[in-house]
């Protein structure tokens, strides 16, 4: 059993079908975001009975559920996601894990889920990192993308809380989410993403599969990605279909929604607003009126665009749109300084090329 007082044992299980090494360079060559798996998978079971218990570094294989396990039902599920990368020296590290961990933990509060404890959490991803370290690829915007996440596995039909879990990692190479330049976003007036007294500030699948009509709808606009606003007024920005949101000023104060309960609490977000405060920038956490931000762009007033992630970094928005017209922010086509600088930052400490003063950096082997 695993508990909160003793340090968990991972038994390790290596595969006995390992990807061969010429194969597994191929695939990391130049990998497509979440379309190739690493070799192996963490797995911590739960019950009410035995708490957490028999965790293990195994093959990576399918997982066999009962039909009427309470996932597939009351959709009980949470997830993360981070990454490990390969710094300039060899050594790999992960990014503030115990971040990861935290969140993860009030998602599952949240949810009416097991609490997982923080050292479970942190010793699952670096127990995996080490098992496929040959997986975390080398070059810039190349990382190993670890997802944890947690389901119910009860087989009942009822609506409650489950009482048995199944905490899972795994692993894929990856490379960089959007290309290089600008997207374009379409400002939702259809949907909402989450309500005040909601799910918005958990990690949980609902809320993506939520926004996939609005990002699909998006499309049909011509545009990469949507924005929502609020869902008592549609009147204020919140955040995008899978990524925060921020604007620059001509004053150089940097703006973003603030944490109310709707928006997911973005660690890359978190990261950024303390870069940014280093650089000198002043920091808004504020409400932003749509209209403001129309506005602002047409007048140079708001000068700079981007989504913040994981899984993208920062992403330069070139423009937004919406039926009643169009807000372009510099060229629409040329990220801005500001985002391009504090992006270099960002990655730089996470790849170990820059001095990490914040102490975000968690190395692993």
């Amino acid at each position: 059993m695993v508990s909160e007082s003793a340090a968990p044992h991972f038994n390790i299980e290596p595969t006995s079908n390992p990807t061969p090494a010429d194969h597994r360079a191929d695939l990391i060559a130049n990998p497509a975001f979440g379309r190739i798996f690493t070799d192996h998978m963490a797995v911590v079971k739960y019950s009410e009975s035995r708490g957490w218990h028999d965790a293990r570094i195994t093959a990576r294989k399918p997982i066999s559920l009962d039909p009427a396990a309470s996932v597939l039902h009351y959709a009980q599920e949470i997830f993360e996601g981070m990454k490990a990368y390969r710094t300039g020296n060899g050594s790999i590290v992960t990014f503030r894990p115990e971040e990861n961990a935290k969140r993860f933990r009030a998602s599952a509060a949240r949810m009416a889920m097991a609490d997982l404890p923080q050292e479970i959490f942190i010793q699952a991803v670096d127990e995996l990192v080490k098992m496929d370290r040959d997986w975390v690829p080398e070059g810039e915007g190349k990382s190993l993308y670890l997802r944890p996440f947690m389901i119910a596995t009860e087989a009942f039909l009822g609506v409650k809380p489950a009482s048995e879990y199944l905490f899972v990692v795994i692993a894929c190479p990856v490379g960089a989410y959007f290309g290089s330049g600008c997207v374009s976003v379409w400002v939702s007036e259809d949907y909402t993403r989450a309500a005040p007294g909601g799910t918005g500030a958990a990690k949980c699948g609902g809320n993506y599969a939520a926004s996939l009509v609005a990002q699909r709808d998006s499309q049909s606009h011509g545009c990469d990605q949507v924005l929502f606003l609020d869902s008592r007024e549609q009147r204020f920005v919140e955040e995008m279909g899978g990524m925060n949101v921020m604007f620059l000023r001509d004053d150089n104060t940097l703006v973003t929604p603030p944490l109310t309960g709707t928006i997911l609490p973005g660690i890359t977000r978190d990261a950024i607003l303390q870069l940014a405060k280093d650089h000198g920038l002043k920091i808004e956490q504020t409400p932003i009126e749509i209209d403001e931000v129309f506005a602002g762009a047409a007048s140079g007033r708001y000068r700079e665009a981007f989504a913040c992630g994981t899984a993208a970094v920062i992403t330069p928005i070139g423009s937004l749109r919406r039926r009643q017209g169009e807000a372009v922010f510099g060229d629409g086509k040329t990220p801005g300084d500001v985002s391009l600088g504090l992006k270099k930052t960002l990655t730089e400490i996470q790849s170990g090329k820059t001095n990490d003063v914040h102490g975000w950096i968690h190395s692993i082997v």
